[in-house]
C-alpha cells in the first residue's frame, strides 16, 4: 500500500529586492512579491502550477498596493479606528483587536 501526501500550496516569492516607498507610512520597505502555487509531495513545493499576479507589501506597515499603486485588502483595514466585531477604540496599526483577538 502506498499513501501520497501532497497537494497544492501557495508559496510567496519576492521579486525585486530593491525596496519601494510605501504609500500608507511612506517608509521604503515595500517589497515586489506575487503568491505561486505549487504542486507540493510530502510538503516540498516541487512544480509551480499557476503565478500570481505581483504586489507590492510593506514590511513595516503591512500595507499591500498593486504594482500601480492602487490598495488593496490590509490598508483599509489598516486605517479603522475602531474593532468591527467589539467596538472598542484601537489604536493605528493594530492587526488584532486586544480585547477580543479577532483579526482586523
Amino acid at each position: 500500500m502506498f499513501f501520497f501526501i501532497g497537494g497544492v500550496q501557495p508559496k510567496t516569492v519576492t521579486l525585486d529586492e530593491a525596496p519601494r516607498m510605501c504609500q500608507a507610512c511612506g517608509l521604503y520597505q515595500a517589497r515586489l512579491k506575487r503568491v505561486d502555487h505549487y504542486l507540493s509531495l510530502f510538503f516540498i513545493p516541487l512544480f509551480p502550477i499557476k503565478r500570481g499576479t505581483p504586489f507590492l507589501e510593506c514590511q513595516s506597515c503591512g500595507s499591500v498596493f498593486s504594482e500601480s499603486g492602487e490598495a488593496l485588502g490590509r490598508q483599509a483595514r489598516s486605517s479603522r479606528a475602531t474593532c468591527p466585531d467589539c467596538g472598542h477604540t484601537l489604536q493605528p496599526g493594530f492587526r488584532f483587536c486586544p480585547f477580543c483577538g479577532k483579526p482586523l
